[in-house]
């Protein structure tokens, strides 16, 4: 499939993945040579084997079959009475063959591309000659004519499902089912405010950033909640009681923890967040404490770690490249650093519990504002680099691509900016791709 064609395919997946009409498809599939008895299969099974899981899943794997498979697609649509979809997606296809850069401007919610009067009719006219030279409609088929389509049950959990399938499906690859309203917990700890002894500077700008991820999260179905200045006990009593709750009917868990930080000795997840009263806890051991052992009512479900902190003193000034994109160039000034001395006490608070006794990670997704051991920044006005590039990355992108891309985009972004230069990255122990609730 060409790049056109697939990202069409990404901006409208939203509208596909609520609409489309899966069991209608099947056999249409089949005859048009697009899949295979044994890939119709593995899309039956995907997720929880709800309509939408398995149109989400046949939308992703559409991208592999090749040159035509977007105009394949189309005609099993119109032959399955799906002609409104069908339309959507030729009418925005001729368009962005013509001017690509006119996908970029799609409205994913109405599945059109913005274009002025005389090029809408035009493209009207174009798409179905029953159209007359005016651009009236076409009369309707009569209803003896039109395939009668079953819709699907509705369970009332904003989405149609099969009631009877399982809640996880056989395939371990595919995507998460984040389907509950709300979808689950976000516990958001902004420490801006440190004490004297601690040695460590007020944060300005923090409060920027927990703004911005409230309105965020809220605005991806999460119970969002909020806790300031907590010290390094405070840190783990807050996260031990989130993971606490009873979360059998959610789906999903988020942290995120804005504070200084510094490097840490590890065995599985590098560095370390501060408290307000200077002492630091391991994000090692923040994240163990969402485990099997600790956390059984989020066995088999995402939980995303998201760490605005420092991981270490070392400035990173880059290198030079051949060109480097200018609008990702951000001032330095107002910007400050979350760093801290790395902690050299073996005994102080920042040790890992017995590591040893912990399971493997699975359902764990650690993301970091930078590097091991380097500088993170934060702009006193606008808030951290990361933080708000995070923001703005959700907010275009969210409704149509996964975590970990959303996260490439992240990275590449915030990568260009300032001076002395931050590469954001990840600890990825997910076991399938999470496209968050929209």
């Amino acid at each position: 499939m060409d790049e056109v064609d697939r990202l069409l395919l990404r901006r409208l997946r939203l509208k596909l993945v609520r609409e489309l009409l899966v069991t209608e498809l099947w056999d249409a599939l089949l005859s048009r040579g697009l899949f295979t008895p044994d890939m119709i299969e593995d899309i039956k099974r995907a997720g929880s084997g709800s309509q939408r899981d398995q149109a989400r899943q046949l939308i992703t794997d559409l991208e592999t079959r090749g040159s035509q498979a977007l105009p394949l697609f189309i005609s099993c649509l119109r032959d399955t009475g799906q002609d409104r979809l069908a339309s959507v997606l030729s009418t925005n296809r001729q368009a962005a063959k013509r001017d690509p850069g006119a996908i970029r401007s799609l409205d994913a919610g109405l599945g059109l591309v913005r274009l002025n009067p005389d090029e809408q009719r035009t493209h009207q006219i174009k798409q179905d000659p029953l159209r007359t030279a005016v651009g009236h409609l076409p009369l309707k088929e009569p209803a003896e004519r039109r395939p009668v389509v079953p819709r699907p049950v509705d369970v009332g959990c904003g989405e149609p499902c099969d009631t009877n399938a399982p809640r996880w499906g056989r395939n371990a690859d595919l995507a998460y089912v984040l389907d509950a309203d709300p979808c689950g917990y976000c516990l958001i700890i902004n420490n801006m405010n440190f004490s004297l002894k601690s040695q460590l500077g007020l944060r300005t700008g923090s409060n920027i950033d927990c703004e911005k991820l409230q309105q965020r999260f809220q605005k991806l179905h999460f119970t969002v909640e909020v806790k300031c200045d907590l010290t390094a006990q405070g840190m783990l009593q807050a996260l031990v009681a989130l993971a606490r709750r009873d979360h059998g009917a959610l789906n999903c868990c988020v942290v995120v923890i804005l504070s200084h930080g510094c490097e840490a000795s590890h065995r599985q997840f590098p560095g370390a967040v501060y408290g307000t009263d200077g002492c630091s806890v391991s994000v090692e051991r923040l994240v163990n404490i969402f485990n099997g052992a600790g956390c059984p009512s989020l066995g088999g479900k995402p939980k995303l770690f998201f760490i605005q902190a420092c991981g270490g003193e070392q400035k990173d000034r880059g290198f030079e490249v051949a060109s480097v994109s200018p609008g990702g160039r951000a001032s330095d000034s107002n910007v400050e650093s979350d760093a801290a001395p790395f902690p050299e006490d073996p005994g102080s608070s920042d040790q890992p519990d017995a590591v040893a006794s912990l399971p493997t990670p699975s359902d764990i997704f650690v993301s970091y504002s930078t590097f091991p051991g380097f500088v993170s920044w934060r702009n006193t006005k606008c808030g951290s680099w990361y933080i708000e590039t995070l923001d703005s990355v959700f907010e275009q992108w969210a409704d149509s691509e996964d975590l970990q891309t959303l996260l490439l985009r992240v990275a590449n972004a915030v990568s260009e900016k300032g001076k002395y230069k931050q590469m954001p990255g990840c600890f990825n122990f997910l076991r399938k791709k999470l496209f968050f609730k929209i």
